[in-house]
């Protein structure tokens, strides 16, 4: 799809970005289907049905080598699984098959270097789909839980065969001739039109949009990595505990395969070694020893407990205590002063009656 857009063949990358849909729904789905079919069967062995998890087993219920002899345990997702396999190497009539030809159809007329890699793109991709197929299906089971895999149910495969059926039938979007997919696009991608050169030679052999040279080609190159799949892994399926054939084949090439060129341990050392690095710097000196021993313990503690004597000594002591204790003490000195007029005396109080009404009569008199 990537390379057919970068080629300007917009058409074909996005008949293959549809069907690719269909099929590779397909293959992920019937790979799940597998894998439950032998969580299922290992939930059957003996030392689940006991109840002893206690096993030293790791089992992996995604790992090709625990699987062999499912064709006759899961027969409906085995169709299915072939369906879309055969879908992906692009055999014919499958969906596949129309839409990777018309990407290599026009690499081979613009990209010669893009259509050798994209060749070698489709015979790896019909090998290592073929060696799925015998490693999985066919031969003995490898592992308890295989032999005792168990078909999914409906609610599952019915849905898979929609998708099988589209992926027979959805080369039917822009076969050749009618191209309906094609002149749908003209509409909105004005390159769609104009895409296309002058072709002398062979390549300029089509039918409608299909070029039987390259068709051919395609597959022949993919007939041929199924057969060498075959010979590897069909032929002669694998035992329990055989080395893969490959890596006899290989050698050292296979243990960089194998280990997935080390993506994994690279991007651990790279990035997440170096992630604990930093976090362990963060929380050691920044927050520990910045934070908490010196900003924290040093400046913010210092600061506080110098604030806090300089509001309890100059303010508190100093000016709140001093002006409380002054109007207590003006209380106090007003209180002993009108309390020598509440002495008790009658000759005190009619003195104080008539110092009143001297004072009064003398108001009125000077008015």
């Amino acid at each position: 799809m990537v390379a057919a857009v970068g080629m300007g063949a917009y058409v074909a990358g996005m008949f293959h970005l549809v069907v690719h849909a269909f099929f590779k729904a397909l293959l992920f789905l019937t790979a799940g289907s597998v894998i439950l079919g032998l969580e299922r069967g290992h939930h059957h062995l003996p030392h689940h049905e006991s109840g002893d998890d206690h096993s030293e087993e790791v089992f992996d219920p995604g790992d090709m080598r625990n699987m062999g002899g499912l064709r006759k345990k899961m027969p409906v997702t085995f169709w299915l699984y072939v369906i879309g396999s055969l879908a992906l190497a692009g055999i014919f009539p499958f969906a596949g098959f129309w839409s990777k030809d018309e990407i290599l159809l026009d690499a081979a007329r613009n990209h010669t270097l893009i259509y050798v890699l994209l060749a070698c793109a489709a015979f790896l991709t019909a090998f290592y789909m073929g060696r799925q197929i015998w490693m999985i299906f066919f031969g003995k089971a490898r592992h308890e839980a295989a032999d005792h895999a168990v078909e999914s149910p409906k609610v599952i495969t019915v849905p898979l065969m929609v998708l099988a059926g589209l992926s027979i039938l959805g080369g039917g979007l822009n076969l050749p001739y009618l191209e309906n997919l094609g002149h749908w696009l003209e509409h909105s991608i004005e390159a769609v039109a104009e895409h296309g050169a002058e072709i002398h030679g062979y390549l300029s052999i089509s039918w409608g949009g299909l070029n039987p040279v390259v068709a051919l080609i395609s597959t022949l190159v993919a007939l041929f990595a199924i057969l060498l799949s075959w010979l590897l892994y069909g032929r002669k399926t694998l035992e329990k505990g055989q080395i893969d054939p490959l890596k006899k084949l290989l050698g050292p090439v296979y243990k960089v395969f194998e280990n997935k060129y080390w993506v994994d341990e690279i991007y651990n050392a790279v990035i997440i070694d170096r992630y604990v690095d930093l976090a362990g710097f963060l929380a050691e000196k920044v927050d520990w020893n910045f934070w908490h021993d010196w900003l924290h313990d040093s400046v913010i503690a210092r600061f506080f407990r110098w604030f806090t004597r300089f509001l309890a000594n100059p303010i508190d002591l100093g000016i709140i205590y001093a002006i409380s204790k002054g109007l207590a003490n003006l209380t106090q000195n007003s209180s002993n002063a009108l309390r020598k007029l509440q002495n008790g005396f009658v000759r005190s109080y009619a003195l104080s009656v008539l110092m009143g009404v001297v004072l009064i009569l003398g108001y009125l008199l000077l008015k």
